[in-house]
């Protein structure tokens, strides 16, 4: 997989790099026809005759006296069709809703976020606790030890009161026409447990598990789309996650997964700028339920929507401002979250119906055509969570 994420990378950066360059000599020569139409001294007809059209030196000597028929000229073979001709749009705005705009980019994104109570609700952020793995001990009561699962591969034995974790992120995206891009996602995860729940006997050594760090689940994937113009962009999206990061490590979810998702970029005035979207994230595989004869694996799909408005604050020359207030929701389709003593087999709840809410407040500055820098912070609104707080950093480089 790493060789995998490697190649892709090799692939697709160089390709970026050439999407900036064009030909550089095609304005001058268009710079330089115009001059030397306008120099151009009227000749006779004998003279024009004799003139050689695809010679610079005839071309400024025979200059066409009458401008109404240069402004009528069509365009040369250099010229794009107006079909082909890329829209202009100033970004998107947001910092959680993923990004509705088909294009070139190179995008690094740092999130700092704490107390994650459930890492691996629905084995969403990491795969099923491994714990489950040592609950045949006949020490346990035979309620628990039903629950009893040496295939769970997730991070333990210790089962931790909440976690806090950094990620760092980097997208690259690449757009070969204006209405479709590919891109690829490589993360980097830093783990913490922050103190772990008493499981009882203590004798079973159900020990804690330290900080961990290393790749995360590579994503791929591809936009399309199918309204792109000044002010709308209506975009399919289709993600592809990678069993990359080593889940006993809580460094990913051990299994694959889809998300396909509708995004929209509405520009309501000069100053206000609308963002959505709406989609699922789809489990393929992952680990036994609980019990493990149980027809409902403990990952589940998870439906998710936001919404995010934001007001152009300052636009300067080279500076522009602009607040952006997120609302991002999911509903927890299925699967199981680790809660000792919980109300299946004493070790798991059924998490199917939860919902999680989000408000997220940040703020994007655009420098100069190209730059884009947002800082945002991110507070849990409903008692169920991922997390109960987020920080993201992020820097957007546009070709």
């Amino acid at each position: 997989m790493k060789r995998m994420v490697l190649v892709l990378i090799i692939i697709l950066f160089p390709i970026i790099l050439a999407a900036q360059e064009g030909n550089p000599n095609s304005g001058k020569n268009q710079s330089g026809t115009s001059a030397a139409a306008q120099a151009g001294v009227s000749t006779t007809g004998d003279e024009a005759t004799r003139a050689q059209p695809d010679s610079a030196a005839a071309l400024a000597s025979d200059a066409d006296p009458n401008p109404s028929s240069q402004a009528n000229a069509s365009p040369g073979p250099s010229s794009p069709p107006p079909s082909e001709t890329r829209r202009k749009t100033p970004g998107s705005m947001v910092g959680y809703i993923d990004d509705p705009i088909v294009s070139t980019q190179i995008r690094i994104r740092f999130d700092d976020a704490f107390e994650d109570q459930f890492p691996d609700r629905s084995e969403f952020f990491y795969a099923k606790c491994s714990c489950y793995s040592h609950l045949n001990q006949s020490a346990l009561p035979p309620s628990l030890r039903a629950a009893f699962d040496p295939n769970a591969p997730g991070p333990g034995l210790g089962v931790p009161n909440s976690i806090n974790y950094q990620q760092l992120n980097m997208n690259l995206e690449y757009s070969p026409q204006r209405r479709f891009s590919a891109f690829v996602e490589v993360p980097i995860r830093w783990l913490q447990p922050q103190g772990f729940q008493p499981l009882p006997p203590a004798s079973l050594g159900f020990l804690p598990f330290s900080s961990q760090s290393g790749l995360s689940d590579v994503t791929a994937g591809f936009k399309f789309a199918a309204v792109a113009t000044e002010s709308t962009y209506l975009t399919f999206q289709f993600k592809s996650y990678f069993p990359s990061g080593d889940a006993s490590k809580g460094l990913g979810t051990n299994h694959y997964s889809v998300e396909p998702s509708l995004l929209l970029y509405q520009k309501l005035s000069s100053r206000f700028t609308l963002e959505g979207q709406i989609g699922d994230w789809h489990p393929i595989g992952g680990s036994s339920g609980v019990p493990v004869t149980n027809s409902e694996g403990f990952a589940g799909d998870v439906f998710f929507y936001g919404l995010g408005p934001s007001y152009k604050l300052y636009q300067g020359h080279h500076i522009g401002l602009v607040p952006v207030v997120e609302l991002f929701g999911w509903h927890v389709l299925s699967g199981f979250e680790t809660q000792p003593g919980g109300t299946v087999d004493l070790a798991a709840n059924e998490v199917s119906g939860m919902n999680i809410v989000n408000l997220k407040f940040g703020v994007r500055t655009n420098i100069g055509v190209h730059n884009s820098v947002y800082a945002g912070f991110g507070q849990a609104l409903t008692h169920d969570d991922w997390y109960k707080h987020i920080v993201r950093l992020e820097y957007r480089y546009s070709f």
